[in-house]
């Protein structure tokens, strides 16, 4: 009986381990952060693409979540302010003097900034945006490794390798590869704190291919279910 019994316990233990769900921030409603870039080097971010650098010319921005898919971030840049709000798959950038049309980004899941960008896993990511794979237990650091991708329907083979702290429920590692496979940048996210019963990270560093670091930033005045209205996401 008890060899059934721990067969029994090292199955379950096991399921556990490999399931994603066992690594996700259930608890998480809401989050406002704001996000000070630290380093922003120009040259070194347009090797991961030619976008990327964009949101390093911005001193710091004012970012608020809300589950699920609902984003809005607030930044300057020299006179200018821009808002940029993310509601489902809407997009609406807001820049003064300036009318751009709503974009869709239903069939560009890349475009979709969530709460996976500052290192943190909800349910409404794995059952609306992306499926999981389990990789393997990572010896060195003991985080849980999962290959993250888009669901078909979205026919983007864009991938994500992450390293999940199997404690703290965060992501402490991502590694970034396009459509074609090509590795374009690594994040790591460290310094973790607990916000109302759930961890995020509060540094991010990245890196690009050639392992040079690109970029720096800092996350602070970290708010976890302040009850953010969504009339914050209402474009207007």
């Amino acid at each position: 009986m008890t060899i059934i019994l721990a067969v029994a316990t090292v199955a379950i233990t096991s399921g556990q381990a490999t399931n994603i769900d066992g690594y996700l921030q259930t608890d998480l409603k809401d989050a406002t952060i704001v996000a000070r870039i630290v380093k922003g080097n120009q040259k070194e971010l347009l090797k991961i693409n030619k976008d990327f650098g964009q949101s390093y010319r911005f001193e710091s921005s004012t970012i608020y979540f809300k589950e699920p898919f609902k984003m809005r971030a607030e930044a300057h840049v020299e006179e200018t302010s821009v808002v940029y709000i993310i509601n489902g798959t809407d997009l609406t950038i807001k820049i003064p003097n300036m009318k751009l049309p709503k974009q869709d980004l239903a069939h560009a899941p890349g475009r979709r900034q969530t709460l996976m960008d500052i290192g943190i896993l909800t349910p409404s990511l794995m059952s609306g945006l992306l499926n999981a794979e389990f990789k393997r237990m990572d010896r060195e650091t003991g985080d849980a490794v999962f290959d993250l991708t888009y669901k078909p329907e979205m026919n983007d083979a864009t991938r994500y390798r992450v390293w999940i702290d199997k404690n703290k429920k965060y992501i402490a590692k991502r590694e970034w590869f396009n459509q074609w496979t090509r590795q374009l940048a690594t994040f790591y996210y460290s310094k973790p704190i607990e916000v109302s019963g759930v961890w995020l990270p509060t540094h991010l560093e990245v890196k690009n291919a050639d392992n040079v670091v690109a970029g720096i930033t800092s996350y602070e005045s970290i708010k976890v279910n302040s009850g953010i209205s969504d009339s914050l996401f209402i474009s207007k």
